[in-house]
């Protein structure tokens, strides 16, 4: 199955979660190990509004990395709302043809950016679930997916630091098990 056909169920899937982190578990960490879950919803509004305008091919909006979201009232209906755009913004066959750029920079294939996109979904819905006590509810099909799209990548994820050291996981675990472990994630990570 096309990534595509699957944004927005991953996007549905992690603005459930953003809608259920609870104000006082915001200085709470998280298994990304720099970043509390503040730190990891902002990273997430931030990252989640430049893919819309990169499937869109136009430049990314303003404000930049150092921007709170969370500071302001109503930011998980907020975030919602962008990702659900964003993964219908997906959903068109061109946002997958070409190049495109998540910082305005540099291109890069917008099937490769596309996948990130949907990785991000699911990796940080994850999560954001686990440091805020929530269940994460994946469905199998976009655990799978999520897994095929990250094997091919996964290598040159961590030799840019964007995840750490694979975690090793049995071969018989469950397919989310896996998957976290190839993203560098334990998947038995408590805060």
């Amino acid at each position: 199955m096309e990534l595509r056909s699957l944004m927005v169920p991953a996007a549905d899937g992690v603005a459930r979660i953003v809608r259920g982190v609870p104000d006082g578990r915001l200085g709470s960490p998280t298994p990304c190990p720099d970043w509390d879950v503040r730190a990891l919803l902002n990273h997430l509004i931030l990252w989640t509004g430049r893919a819309g305008t990169a499937a869109r091919k136009q430049p990314p909006p303003a404000p930049g990395e150092d921007h709170d979201f969370t500071a302001e009232p109503g930011w998980a209906e907020r975030f919602a709302v962008q990702a659900r755009e964003t993964a219908e913004a997906w959903t068109d066959p061109a946002a997958w043809e070409g190049d495109t750029s998540l910082s305005g920079g540099g291109g890069m294939s917008a099937a490769y950016i596309g996948g990130i996109v949907f990785g991000e979904f699911v990796l940080h819905g994850w999560d954001l679930a686990v440091a805020t006590g929530q269940h994460p509810d994946l469905p199998a099909d976009l655990v799978e997916a999520a897994h095929r799209q990250l094997v091919p990548t996964a290598a040159m994820a961590r030799e840019y630091a964007v995840f750490g050291p694979e975690v090793p996981v049995p071969e018989e675990s469950p397919q989310l098990d896996r998957l976290l472990g190839l993203s560098g994630r334990d998947p038995d990570w408590k805060p």
